[in-house]
């Protein structure tokens, strides 16, 4: 490919380069460049990629593309955004695939894998086309898993996913979109058919100031969408529907004035069904997963297919058949008289809602068990304390992936929030041993929450990821016996 095609819709600001040189591919990591690429430097979050031009130079890049002029002697283009123009050169090289699918974005602090993974088996059945899903339990084109490490990877990687998917055969892809891809211009060019909604609560607030700032930054997907799907009883969605540019679905459960509203909810220990009321349309809907947020999850799912243009009632019929999705809500079978949920909940709010959508269902002790991550924002630790402790009858106070924290500074903060209570609770350091004495100590009917891993099967300390697959633990405590 020629520098100009590469080139071709990017914001430039200069240039000292010949635009019919020929590209042999883009990186923007110096360290893995290969000769004839071009360099594009990107301000990272940690490094700056301007500092390694000249590393990029003495690797044989062709030309860089950069914010400011080169210190060093080589082609360059000089741009106002790189992290923009790495994304319209990424889709550039890869053919723009993204024009050539409808592709679904969800945006949110929760419920985002839970509405990707079902809108992904709910548009597979009623179209009968191939679907590729990009999101935190992994990447997926069709039925074969592609393992992922970021709930929405890099620009690059997000246009050589979605080429791949074309390849195969995907008319339709689902993709969470996080608030950093959006800052970081990730999913920079993409238009997508629908974006949706969920909800907004505090997470990530070491890398936004404030929960408006968040929200705001959040509202950029709705700037480059055809249709929207907005949950309007979060306090939040009016900031969403203000960056919408398309016309907008909106979504509740107490908002009656919505487009799509949940009636007559019924809560059960397994699953959960409500009335779904449309303009013009109305069903019952049973779904075999628990708790209220899965009647917000329902909605989301049922809103993006309506936007999709699929009929109401084949959407439901084929809705009813989901069952739940990897560490969300999700029931370990364990031949014991006591439940235990694993459930990726690692914010105030998520945590509240699975406590919440278990103490409605059970007949014994709610047990929570959960930590904080490391290096992450710090804000939510006494908040979520405080949250275990009023919600739960006895809290378990652990690690969840300490990072390069102190594991122990990280549980002092958390137990911050728990210095007044009445719950009972023990702090157990190492999450293997606190799942044990849980899993010693439980009564009948008890639920036993383990939150925060989820679908993860790794636990990372300090800068070493360990394999930690609550199953297999949970498992192995019993193959002792």
């Amino acid at each position: 490919m020629k520098l100009n095609q590469l080139l071709e819709k990017v914001d430039i600001v200069s240039h000292d380069a010949d635009l019919d040189a020929k590209v042999g591919g883009i990186c923007y990591d110096s360290r893995t460049l290969r000769k004839g690429e071009v360099f594009v430097a990107v301000r990272g979050y940690k490094r700056d990629g301007h500092n390694h031009i000249a590393e990029a130079v003495d690797k044989g890049a062709v030309c860089v593309i950069c914010e400011e002029k080169p210190s060093v002697d080589i082609p360059n283009v000089v741009v106002r955004d790189s992290r923009d123009a790495l994304a319209a050169i990424s889709a550039a090289w890869f053919g723009y695939p993204a024009e050539k699918l409808k592709i679904v974005g969800v945006t949110g602090t929760n419920g985002k894998t839970t509405v990707t993974s079902i809108s992904k088996r709910v548009i597979e059945n009623c179209s009968g086309e191939k679907t590729g899903l990009i999101g935190t339990n992994g990447n997926m084109i069709g039925d074969k898993e592609i393992e992922t490490e970021r709930t929405t990877p890099g620009s690059y990687e997000i246009q050589e996913l979605l080429a791949a998917m074309v390849k195969e055969g995907c008319k339709y892809v689902v993709m969470e979109v996080s608030s950093h891809a959006l800052q970081q211009s990730r999913v920079s060019g993409i238009v997508f058919e629908v974006a949706v909604y969920t909800n907004l609560s505090p997470d990530h607030l070491d890398f936004h100031s404030s929960m408006d700032e968040y929200a705001q930054i959040k509202s950029l997907l709705f700037k480059n969408c055809r249709n929207a799907a907005i949950n309007v009883d979060d306090e939040y969605a009016p900031m969403m529907q203000k960056g919408a540019v398309c016309p907008v679905m909106t979504y509740a459960v107490t908002d009656g004035d919505a487009d799509l509203v949940a009636k007559n909810i019924k809560l059960h220990s397994d699953k959960v069904d409500f009335s779904a009321l449309a303009i013009g349309s109305l069903s019952r809907v049973e779904l075999a997963i628990p708790g209220l947020f899965t009647v917000y999850n329902a909605l989301a799912v049922v809103s993006v297919m309506l936007l999709l243009g699929f009929d109401f009632d084949q959407v439901i019929a084929e809705l009813q058949k989901c069952k739940g999705v990897k560490g969300r809500a999700e029931v370990v079978p364990i031949d014991r008289d006591f439940t235990v949920l694993i459930d990726y909940a690692h914010t105030p709010d998520a945590l509240e809602n699975i406590i919440t959508a278990s103490r409605t269902v059970t007949q014994g002790r709610v047990v929570t068990l959960f930590g904080c991550g490391g290096d992450r924002d710090r804000k939510k630790r006494p908040l979520m304390g405080a949250i275990a402790a009023g919600l739960s009858d006895f809290v378990i106070v652990t690690t969840d992936n300490p990072r390069s924290e102190m594991p122990d500074a990280i549980i002092n903060e958390i137990l911050e929030g728990m210095v007044d209570t009445k719950t009972p609770y023990t702090v157990i350091e190492n999450r293997r041993e606190a799942i044990y004495w849980a899993l010693e100590n439980a009564q009948p009917n008890d639920v036993l929450i383990l939150a925060g891993k989820g679908h993860e099967t790794y636990q990372i300390i300090g800068e070493t990821k360990l394999p930690f697959d609550e199953r297999e633990i949970i498992k192995k405590f019993y193959d002792r016996e």
